[in-house]
C-alpha cells in the first residue's frame, strides 16, 4: 500500500485478522540538509526539485530545508531568485515547471497550512503567481511557497502537507542538523548537500530515514529497496 500513514494503519489492522503480509509506504516530512560547504548552484536547484516535483504531491518530498546558519540568508536569497523563474501552468506544456494540485479539497488543505505557518510565526519569503490564462481557470492552483523563520516544533514543520510548501530551518552544526532531521515521527527521505563526501556520508549514516540522497533528490532506482522507518512504513 502507498498512501497516508493513517490509512496505512487501517490496512495493517485489517491484515492482522488473516495474518497477511503487508508492505506500507506511507507519509513523510523529508529533511533536506544544506551544509556550509555545499555547492550553491547544485543545492539550490536540487532543493527546489526536492519539494516541487508533482507540485509537492510526493511522499518522499524534501519539505523541511535545514540550512547552516552561516549560509542561511545567502542560500534563501538564491533559492527565492531561482524560484521566481519557475513557470506555473498547463502540465502538458513543455514550458511548464509546476502544475495544479489534484483536487479542490487538497488545495484548501495546503492553503490552510500556509496560513497556519504564518500564524505560528513564519515569514513568507516567496510565493509564486498562479496562471491567469482563462483556459486554466478550473485548475486547483497553489503556487510554490517558501516559509522562513521556522522551528522544528511548529506544526508546519511536523505534519505532512502534500503540496508545494517548503519550511526553512537554520542549524548551527552537523550534530544539530542530525538532531533536527531525526526529530520527526516520519522517516521516509532525507538528503545532504556538501562538497565533502566523507562529511556528507557521515551525516547520512546517522539519519533515521529509509532513503538518504547526497547532492540529489528523488533519484529512485528499481534495483534498490525503497521505503521508510518509524511512521513512514515498512
Amino acid at each position: 500500500f502507498t498512501g497516508s500513514t493513517e490509512v496505512g494503519k487501517s490496512v495493517m489492522r485489517a491484515a492482522a485478522d488473516n495474518v497477511k503480509k503487508v508492505t506500507l509506504e506511507l507519509g513523510g516530512k523529508g529533511a533536506n540538509i544544506v551544509l556550509d560547504d555545499a555547492d550553491f548552484d547544485t543545492a539550490v536547484d536540487g532543493s527546489l526539485f526536492a519539494f516541487l516535483v508533482m507540485s509537492g504531491q510526493a511522499c518522499e518530498s524534501g519539505t523541511r530545508l535545514l540550512v547552516h546558519e552561516s549560509v542561511h540568508d545567502e542560500f534563501v536569497d538564491r533559492l527565492v531568485a531561482r524560484a521566481q523563474t519557475l513557470v506555473m501552468g498547463d502540465p502538458m506544456s513543455p514550458a511548464t515547471d509546476l502544475g495544479p494540485l489534484v483536487s479542490a479539497k487538497q488545495k484548501a488543505r495546503v492553503e490552510k497550512y500556509i496560513a497556519l505557518g504564518q500564524e505560528e510565526g513564519c515569514k513568507v519569503a516567496f510565493q509564486g503567481n498562479i496562471p491567469t490564462d482563462p483556459a486554466l481557470a478550473e485548475g486547483h492552483w497553489v503556487p510554490a511557497t517558501i516559509l522562513t523563520g521556522a522551528t522544528n516544533e511548529m506544526r508546519i514543520a511536523r505534519e505532512e502537507i502534500f503540496g508545494p510548501v517548503l519550511v526553512v530551518i537554520p542549524f548551527g552544526n552537523d550534530d544539530e542538523a542530525v538532531a533536527i532531521a531525526n526529530d520527526s515521527e516520519y522517516g521516509l527521505s532525507a538528503g545532504v548537500w556538501s562538497t565533502d563526501s566523507g562529511r556528507a556520508l557521515g551525516i547520512a549514516h546517522r539519519l533515521e530515514s529509509g532513503t538518504v540522497w547526497i547532492n540529489d533528490w528523488h533519484m529512485i532506482n528499481a534495483m534498490y529497496p525503497f521505503g521508510g522507518v518509524k511512521q513512514s512504513g515498512l
